[in-house]
């Protein structure tokens, strides 16, 4: 009988979560995105992308960090990461993705990501929402090759998150085969790190927030139901 790989996860509230400046949002909704995908698609080619999953626990449960945007009434949720820039390999773009989105700036406490295996690749054949975790055999020019890594955290981080977005963990449970409300990628995501068995780890006393952070020393678990 094969063993499952061990990773542990650390409590939510092991972590400090602060503010940060802005950031760029440069698709307001997916027919902007997709527009913007199309017109670097014509000058360079098949986009490569890369996202992190970063996993804690909360109630004896593993959730999954998220930034979330949109509405109340019509949210959108996605994993942390984005695109590769021209001859950026995988790892490198991550952590840059990863720093940009949740490291401090011009302070001590900017974290040393460990990256882990890929654990999933996801396809868009077309300029569509759509992604498949195949490349259908008629298509012969995707426009999209996403990657997903799993990335181990430290018992206790800081985390700075742009003021703009908002993060949240959502426990596995919520995003299982719910693609109505987190769409296809994020609803396979609990099947995707079931190869895993999960060392549950306690609590430790979090990193102190930088003075004038505005920091929060817990993130909030999502309230958002199933869309009807």
């Amino acid at each position: 009988m094969s063993k499952q790989t061990a990773i542990t996860l650390h409590p939510v509230h092991n972590y400090t979560f602060g503010i940060k400046e802005a950031a760029v949002e440069r698709d307001p909704d997916m027919a902007i995105r997709m527009d913007r995908l199309r017109d670097r698609y014509h000058k360079e080619g098949m986009r490569q992308s890369v996202e992190g999953i970063l996993l804690v626990h909360e109630h004896n449960h593993p959730h999954v960090i998220l930034f979330q945007h949109g509405t109340k009434e019509k949210p959108s949720f996605r994993l942390i990461g984005g695109r590769l820039r021209p001859g950026e390999d995988e790892i490198s773009g991550l952590i840059r993705k990863l720093d940009s989105s949740l490291s401090p700036l011009g302070t001590s406490l900017v974290l040393k990501w460990q990256i882990g295996e890929c654990i999933g690749m996801f396809w868009r054949p077309n300029f569509e929402e759509h992604l498949y975790p195949y490349l259908p055999a008629h298509i012969t020019r995707p426009k999209e090759a996403k990657r997903l890594f799993m990335v181990h955290l430290p018992d206790r981080a800081y985390f700075a998150v742009p003021k703009n977005l908002n993060l949240k963990a959502i426990p596995l449970f919520e995003l299982y085969s719910n693609q109505v409300l987190y769409g296809s990628l994020l609803a396979a995501l609990p099947q995707m790190v079931s190869r895993y068995r999960f060392n549950l780890a306690g609590s430790v006393q979090p990193i102190a927030a930088p003075k004038a952070s505005n920091a929060a020393t817990s993130l909030p678990e999502t309230t958002a139901t199933t869309a009807n």
